[in-house]
């Protein structure tokens, strides 16, 4: 195709049609802009909302200034019609600049994203991007999950910068947040402490809101408080060993115990009614479960005895609310039978559940690659991002594993309606972006994303580089006795890091990569110690993270 590149795709109903010229060719025809314009067509709020993140991120990027009178060297249109379609958006050339067109107001953010994750910020100004065309996404379901607990970044961060990265995540295609108000740690719904969480909370579901994403909860479908009443809670399973049961959830076969976690969730559920739920996920498991006779097994008996009524309470409090069925960690011992038991359950497609989610910490369950979904109802999964081969959780930087989730991908990928991963922290913010645009285009290799975060976020001079650099990084990411060239990742750090721009080399998305390589280094040259170099860069991990009140899980090991 010579100098440039030309794509049509049709995937599910979602096209994707666009040019773009090479990097090179790019750079020879466009000079760098030092004065930007936006020129919303109206006052729209929503207009006027996207236009504002265009320009924060530039801002952060580069020294081109915006201005509202005379001529600029870049103006940025951007306008919202149904033509492009629900979230879709089109890319086009305009007088004196270019033109993004959302068929909404999430489609009009793609877009933005699009266009700026094709643009560079490193000679002088902004350079914009050369692609052109109209997109929009395969999958219906993209949502992301803020765990907020242990004190880790969403926990104990500025509520701005939560709000903001919100904002950034939407920019990569993201269409919902969902988060979870963990009961097990408050004495009642009136505890001053559960009242501060509701209000993080609610921040945090504001800010997707604002930007046309959808929001949600998830639980426990038995869920209790500190001091739930004694005589109602669970028999703990001795079969099985649940990770994180904390013995205070009820057990839905002893009478009054429904009636109790309705009421609970009935005061959760009113704490966000003026902001709207959109999604309520519901699970057996982590913690969750009853062992009793009446219970199980509980992932096709107890659980759905619970889940049902809950998910009938959400669906009256929010009209058109979405059901998703979490499976996660179902038979966690041979012949338990809850796949086969829910499958049973589900002959009848049952309308209380809108989805069903399906994932564990390692592959992708066996029975989905063989069987259809309970039901006939749509499949979303649930990517461990965080946890995986890393203790603390990014308690060594960034943790990136492009190689693994493409095979997981390539495993189960056709099967999903989307999904949302499950994120502690900023540490995994390269899996965010390669789970984005799984869920945006299937096909779409992770290597393809991870040049295009690189390009984006340091430079697109760096972005073989920093490929190879994470090439090693997960090689070494379980720190293995052999080591895959720690070394070498660092020199590429080095080298990458000259050569960026201020923006970029003290970005947080670069330090936690560079950060990395250099604990990698450190380790595997002396195991045994830590030096002061080492020192340095956990501290500066932990002022990254907000950390400094962080348990020992999401906690740099100083």
């Amino acid at each position: 195709m010579g100098n440039s590149m030309f794509n049509a795709i049709c995937l599910g109903g979602a096209i994707a049609f666009g040019t773009a010229l090479s990097a090179q060719d790019a750079a020879a025809q466009v000079k760098p802009a030092q004065t930007i314009r936006i020129a919303p067509a109206d006052a729209n709020p929503m207009l006027q909302r996207v236009a504002s993140i265009f320009e924060r991120q530039l801002r952060k990027r580069c020294d081109a200034r915006f201005i509202t009178e005379g001529d600029a060297d870049f103006t940025l249109e951007l306008a919202i019609t149904p033509g492009p379609g629900r979230q879709g958006f089109e890319i086009s050339n305009a007088p004196g600049g270019v033109r993004i067109t959302g068929g909404d107001g999430l489609g009009l953010l793609y877009g933005v994203g699009k266009f700026l994750r094709s643009g560079r910020y490193d000679r002088g100004g902004f350079m914009p991007g050369a692609w052109r065309g109209i997109d929009a996404p395969e999958k219906e379901f993209r949502a992301i999950y803020f765990a907020t607990h242990f004190h880790n970044f969403y926990h104990d961060a500025p509520v701005e910068e939560i709000e903001q990265y919100v904002e950034e995540l939407a920019l990569w295609g993201y269409n919902a947040v969902i988060v979870w108000f963990d009961m097990h740690h408050f004495n009642g719904f009136a505890d001053p402490e559960a009242q501060k969480m509701v209000k993080r909370l609610r921040s945090i579901l504001g800010a997707a809101k604002r930007v046309g994403m959808g929001v949600g909860l998830t639980l426990l479908a038995n869920e209790g408080y500190a001091n739930s009443p004694a005589e109602l809670r669970i028999t703990p399973p001795t079969q099985i060993k649940i990770r994180g049961m904390y013995g205070v959830e009820l057990c839905p076969s002893k009478p009054g115990a429904k009636e109790v976690v309705l009421h609970n969730f009935e005061a959760v559920f009113g704490a966000f009614s003026d902001i709207g739920l959109d999604y309520l996920s519901i699970w057996p498991y982590d913690q969750g479960g009853c062992g009793c006779a009446k219970c199980r097994p509980w992932g096709c008996n107890g659980f759905l005895m619970m889940a049902q009524p809950v998910a009938e309470l959400g669906k009256r409090m929010f009209p058109g609310i979405r059901i998703v069925l979490s499976t996660w960690l179902f038979d966690p011992v041979e012949n338990e039978g809850e796949w086969e038991g829910l499958a049973r359950a589900f002959e009848k497609r049952p309308e209380w559940v809108d989805y069903i989610l399906a994932d564990s910490h390692t592959t992708f369950p066996s029975y989905l690659l063989k069987n259809p979904a309970p039901g006939g109802l749509p499949l979303v999964n649930f990517p461990e991002i965080s946890m995986w081969g890393m203790g603390p959780w990014g308690g060594y930087g960034a943790n990136p594993l492009p190689q693994r989730f493409q095979a997981l991908w390539d495993s189960a990928g056709c099967k999903l309606s989307g999904g949302f991963p499950y994120s502690e922290g900023i540490f995994e913010d390269i899996n965010k972006a390669v789970y984005s645009q799984f869920y945006w285009r299937s096909g779409k290799k992770a290597s393809e994303t991870l040049r295009e975060y690189a390009s984006y976020e340091y430079s697109p001079d760096a972005a073989d580089d920093v490929l190879r650099m994470i090439e090693i990084l997960e090689k070494n990411h379980t720190r293995p006795s052999q080591d895959s060239g720690s070394q070498a990742a660092f020199d590429l750090a080095q080298k990458v890091d000259a050569g960026l721009t201020r923006q970029a080399r003290t970005a947080w998305r670069w330090r936690i990569l560079y950060l990395r390589a250099l604990l990698d280094r450190e380790h595997y040259a002396r195991p045994d110690q830590k030096s002061d170099e080492a020192r340095k860069a956990l501290a500066e991990l932990v002022e990254i993270y907000h950390a400094q009140n962080a348990e020992p899980p999401v906690r740099p090991p100083l």
